[in-house]
């Protein structure tokens, strides 16, 4: 596991850097909620478009709850939520802005880790913003069912990963282990979503 945390703090360096103020801002509100609020609308209006308001309303259900299982599953390891107390024993991996080996590290290679804000938990193990946008983006591509559109949303999951990554609120581990678990509460949820779509189709004929 040594080995494995060496190469993520050398690549969180790697990808982690001092911007400016303007992209310090910039990132703040891509890692926000607010300027997502026009996509959310979106998703929900072309999800009624598609299928009618009744299965809209059973996709937002479903997708809140693939959001929430997959925030409160990342709580485990980060000792946060409902399930904080599910796994005590795990050894809870500190935010880059927080650790001590990464920022060893970053003094031996003549570097900095770059912390723009450090009001965020100390844990950063598993990343619940990778995993609940990686929720949101799998059912809502798979329901909308457009090239255009996918493209769209795996390059904003991407860019608000990596926002993550430049508030030195993550590790690249963190990240991938994140999206891990918003693929697969999002497909299991989108499963269930789809079911529901269908029974709600064949009572209202």
């Amino acid at each position: 596991m040594n080995w494995i945390y060496s190469i993520d703090e050398r690549l969180f360096l790697w990808l982690n850097f001092d911007g400016g103020a303007l992209l310090d801002t910039a990132m703040e509100i891509v890692s926000g909620t607010a300027m997502w609020i026009p996509l959310y609308g979106f998703i929900l209006y072309a999800v009624w478009r598609r299928y009618g308001w009744k299965s809209a309303l059973a996709f937002v259900v479903c997708l809140a709850l693939a959001m929430g299982i997959a925030d409160m599953l990342c709580g485990i390891f980060k000792h946060t939520g409902p399930l904080k107390n599910l796994w005590e024993s795990f050894p809870g991996r500190q935010r880059p802005m927080f650790n001590i080996s990464v920022k060893a590290l970053a003094l031996d290679l003549g570097d900095v880790v770059h912390i723009p804000s450090t009001k965020h938990g100390l844990y950063g193990t598993v990343s619940a913003h990778a995993a609940t946008v990686a929720a949101l983006a799998l059912m809502s591509a798979a329901a909308i069912g457009k090239k255009w559109y996918t493209a769209t949303i795996v390059a904003a999951t991407l860019l608000i990963c990596y926002s993550r990554i430049y508030k030195a609120c993550h590790f690249p581990l963190d990240i991938l282990l994140g999206l891990a678990v918003g693929l697969i509460s999002g497909w299991l949820m989108y499963l269930l979503w789809k079911k529901l779509a269908k029974t709600i189709q064949k009572l209202s004929k």
